[in-house]
């Protein structure tokens, strides 16, 4: 390969870098767009590792582990509805995004707490669905 074709692909090495989002700046609402959703990933990262957990705990539970897969379908769904409903009022707007991927962070957050509540349960409480490690 000819050294010069070399020397044009370089600039293609550090695109990634190029275009790293800066949340922390963000001014233009396609980046608070990005930002609000990469937030909502890592929550929703943390959710599943927090889920994992609970089902590791449920495995000698089948009925408790079905029930759970029920109650978090239905909690997605209504976190979904509830979102779709909260953002209705800039639909078709480019702030959309960001007001639809705020609200599902935030319920997405408020449903870690109630894993990691789970997660805390003693042995012999009998309140609490999710057996002590």
């Amino acid at each position: 390969m000819p050294p010069r074709f070399l020397f044009t692909l370089t600039p293609l090495l550090f695109t990634p870098l190029a275009h790293a989002i800066d949340c922390d700046n963000a001014t233009d609402q396609t980046t608070m767009n990005q930002c609000a959703a990469q937030q909502y990933k890592a929550a929703d990262k943390e959710l599943n590792a927090l889920y994992q957990q609970i089902t590791l705990r449920l495995k000698d539970s089948p009925d408790a582990k079905k029930l759970l897969i029920g109650a978090q379908r239905s909690w997605i769904a209504f976190r979904d509805a509830e979102c779709k409903f909260s953002a209705s009022g800039v639909a078709g707007g480019s702030v959309y995004p960001l007001i639809y991927s705020d609200c599902i962070t935030k319920l997405t957050k408020a449903r870690v707490g109630a894993f990691r509540t789970y997660l805390k349960c003693q042995d012999g409480d009998l309140s609490c669905p999710v057996p002590g490690a």
